[in-house]
């Protein structure tokens, strides 16, 4: 009789974390989605604007690629691009390997745009750890980059353009 190797147990008190984490990201889902409830503005519009964090880091992107890269359905990204566009905020330009198709670029009032979400987001956050270190801040900031990153290359498809950098939706 054969036994396959089984992978060693983890210790209990590994589980007993991993089982914590598994209940707090649960929860800080919910407590994002009630920020982004509260905060001004029109959600649908907040949301698009989102959108600019990955196209200001990588430059322009077919707008295929952009669903891809922040892992959303692609009608979803194409109403969000199209009222980036209507706004002024983004602008298509020709596809130099490709002249049928077009790629996204930011305009200098999208770059405006997300760089007024970007202070509320730090003003906020600012508020929140203010009691904290410095050295918590910075131990809690490696610690949820490198969560982040983890997930992110945990999911198929595209990798994450925010990795270590910025992270729009999580």
């Amino acid at each position: 009789m054969t036994t396959s190797a089984a992978a060693p147990a983890a210790p209990a008190g590994r589980r007993a974390e991993v089982r914590s984490l598994s209940e707090q990201l649960p929860r800080f889902m919910r407590l994002v989605h009630a920020i982004k409830s509260q905060q001004a503005g029109d959600s649908r519009e907040r949301a698009a604007l989102v959108l600019l964090f990955p196209l200001v880091r990588l430059g322009p992107l077919r707008q295929s690629a952009l669903a891809e890269l922040v892992h959303a359905d692609p009608s979803t990204v194409s109403r969000h691009v199209a009222a980036l566009v209507e706004q002024g905020l983004v602008r298509r330009v020709a596809d130099e390997s490709d002249g049928r198709a077009s790629r996204l670029v930011v305009t200098a009032a999208g770059e405006a745009a997300l760089e007024t979400l970007r202070q509320e987001r730090e003003r906020h956050l600012e508020r929140i750890t203010a009691s904290w270190s410095a050295e918590d801040l910075a131990t809690f900031t490696t610690l949820f980059s490198r969560l982040l990153d983890d997930i992110s290359a945990s999911l198929p498809g595209v990798p994450d353009a925010g990795s270590s950098l910025e992270s729009e939706h999580r």
